[in-house]
């Protein structure tokens, strides 16, 4: 049977899985890298991943701390764990709220957070929570992209879903890319209790087949699944050809490639 191109964009609605597939190997794999490297866990040390979704991150600890270390993934969306215990059954999975974690007092050698500081409610409770159950000298490595005035790439994306699918749609592209500076940062960081607390810019790199398949990998694996499916294929057309032309530049002759930009906290307890 042929799977039409409405229901390549339905099937995967609201996808746990479509974010692994698509999301870590487009662009949070990179990132995750990235982190996991300024974080630098060591052989037998405890690591906590704040808001792991499918786990990229405590899966890449993992790695670093080996059998002698521990890993504990924490996230409020169960589809994303369960997603992330089929990856790796070896990392402790837990349902749990990031502001009111169910861990003890100073049982964590390194807290890593990839991506999700932006969307808690209590900012402040996330950050002391994280604080709290580290051991003195314990280490925080957290990343929140910066302003989508530096990720044009995004930037071009958020504007043409604002364009043919509503202000709604172009509102939920633009709300991992906070208007935080490294100042604001630093002082949400510090006003949670800890010290050396440094902010770096990291730049990684986006890829993905083809314009359109940018947009259709966006829509499997993010909110933007509902809206971008309830779309005529006519509309959707058009919106990809918007975000092709916008994006020119950034094509090769394996799709598309863009900068992404991002602000890294690192800090001690």
């Amino acid at each position: 049977m042929t799977t039409t191109d409405a229901e390549r964009w339905q099937l995967e609605e609201e996808s746990a899985e479509a974010y692994e597939r698509y999301a870590v190997a487009s662009w949070s794999g990179a990132l995750a890298e990235r982190l996991i490297a300024l974080a630098a866990p060591a052989a037998g040390e405890r690591v906590l991943d704040a808001a792991c979704g499918t786990g990229i991150v405590a899966r890449l600890a993992a790695r670093a701390v080996g059998a002698d270390g521990s890993v504990t993934g924490v996230d409020l969306n169960d589809r994303m764990l369960d997603v992330a215990r089929a990856r790796d059954a070896t990392i402790d999975w837990r349902r749990g709220d990031v502001e009111a974690l169910a861990l003890e007092r100073g049982t964590v050698d390194v807290v890593t957070c990839q991506q999700g500081l932006q969307f808690f409610p209590r900012r402040g409770a996330a950050l002391a929570e994280m604080h709290r159950v580290l051991a003195p000298s314990g280490r925080l490595a957290l990343s929140v992209m910066r302003p989508i005035v530096h990720n044009p790439g995004w930037g071009a994306l958020a504007d043409a879903l604002a364009r043919h699918a509503g202000p709604e749609a172009g509102a939920m592209m633009r709300a991992p890319f906070p208007e935080w500076d490294a100042a604001e940062l630093r002082e949400l960081v510090t006003s949670a209790g800890f010290h050396d607390v440094r902010v770096l810019i990291v730049v990684a790199s986006a890829r993905y087949p083809s314009p359109s398949e940018l947009v259709r990998w966006e829509a499997a694996s993010s909110p933007l699944a509902g809206p971008l499916s309830a779309l005529s294929a006519k509309t959707r057309d058009a919106l990809v050809a918007d975000v092709a032309a916008a994006i020119a530049d950034r094509l090769d002759d394996d799709g598309v490639l863009f900068a992404q930009e991002t602000h890294v906290v690192l800090a001690r307890r």
